[in-house]
């Protein structure tokens, strides 16, 4: 059965009327139900809209809360209220369910939209920077004095020990040392990296 919209629902019966109307549907009477139904559908379903703001879920929405009414019509007690007022009660907690659960939907989806995510590759540009940084490197060589740049070239761009630097280099080892220190310094500063 379709809630009922706006102009569509029969007058509230009276106060007394829906609580009446609320026993026996607690006791599996379906024509109360249904005139239950036709007496709050506009009330119920005009609360969840203003609630939700979503049309289709709106309708969705107030036809669960609907079902819940006639599933348990029997907790309702007089005692602490109206049949209104405990219909538009779980009217509004289902709304505001329906809204929480949206959102956390919403941010679950972005969350894993955001960890998805991969950076375009750009070859062109990891290229030229590759070039570029190369360039720099050997800038910053050139200022070194020859001993430093023909240690460290030897030492890290042509994978030479040490001891085979200073062979090569026919320098003590101590001097290589010191002067490839002194180089990877110069050169450091030289690109700007911090130590």
């Amino acid at each position: 059965m379709p809630v009922a919209a706006r102009g569509d629902q029969s007058p509230t019966p009276h106060h007394g009327a829906l609580e009446s109307l609320l026993d026996r549907v607690s006791r599996g009477d379906q024509e109360a139900f249904e005139t239950l139904y036709t007496a709050v559908a506009g009330a119920v379903l005009g609360l969840v809209r203003r609630v939700v703001r979503d049309s289709a879920q709106s309708e969705e929405v107030a036809q669960e809360v609907l079902i819940e009414v006639w599933r348990s019509a029997a907790r309702f007690d007089p005692q602490k209220g109206s049949a209104m007022a405990w219909i538009m009660t779980l009217t509004h907690r289902r709304a505001v369910d329906r809204v929480r659960s949206a959102q956390a939907a919403a941010d679950r989806d972005h969350k894993a939209g955001v960890s998805a995510y991969t950076a375009p590759f750009d070859e062109v540009s990891e290229q030229v920077e590759r070039r570029l940084e190369r360039e720099q490197v050997r800038r910053c060589l050139e200022q070194l004095t020859e001993l430093q740049r023909e240690s460290v070239t030897l030492a890290y761009y042509r994978g030479y020990t040490y001891r085979e630097t200073a062979d090569l280099l026919d320098t003590a080892l101590g001097t290589v040392k010191t002067r490839l220190r002194d180089g990877l310094i110069r050169l450091r500063d030289c690109l700007g990296v911090s130590a």
